[in-house]
């Protein structure tokens, strides 16, 4: 049998305002595939793909019944490693001026790194972190080894 691959390829958020959700990651000036349209819009973040598609469509095409409002915590977050415990408040920065309303101001973390929390437009969580012992290969791609 097969083994499923360990990768992650792409994170789709169902987004209740498209124009909304797509100029704030616009802002955050992520770089966006020339296939987006109004219906689905695509951003390209080193390693994955970072996709916007229609709330209560997305629920329709996971076969799934549209959740709850848009407050709710979906108990996913999404992360940002950054190379140093610096870079972690320069992030935030860029991210406070995009728009984004900042759940938790930088912090030292109790396991060692740094990080902090933002949500989008819609209210999806982001967290922006640096953790010891993670680094970035030459492509770009996360490295965590312990």
């Amino acid at each position: 049998m097969a083994a499923v691959p360990a990768r992650i390829t792409v994170v789709t958020i169902g987004a209740h305002d498209m124009a909304a959700m797509r100029a704030f990651y616009r802002r955050l000036g992520w770089p966006e595939v020339a296939t987006s349209s109004d219906q689905f819009a695509s951003f390209n973040t080193g390693g994955a793909i970072l996709a916007l598609f229609p709330f209560e469509e997305l629920a329709k095409d996971g076969g799934v019944p549209p959740g709850g409002p848009r407050t709710d915590f979906r108990g996913v977050t999404l992360a940002i490693n950054v190379p140093s415990r610096e870079a972690v408040d320069a992030v935030m920065e860029q991210v406070r001026s995009a728009g984004a309303r900042i759940t938790r101001e930088p912090e030292d973390a109790v396991w060692g790194g740094r990080s902090a929390y933002f949500a989008d437009p819609e209210g999806n969580l982001w967290e922006i972190a640096w953790a010891p012992g993670t680094s970035f290969d030459d492509a770009g791609h996360f490295v965590w080894s312990p």
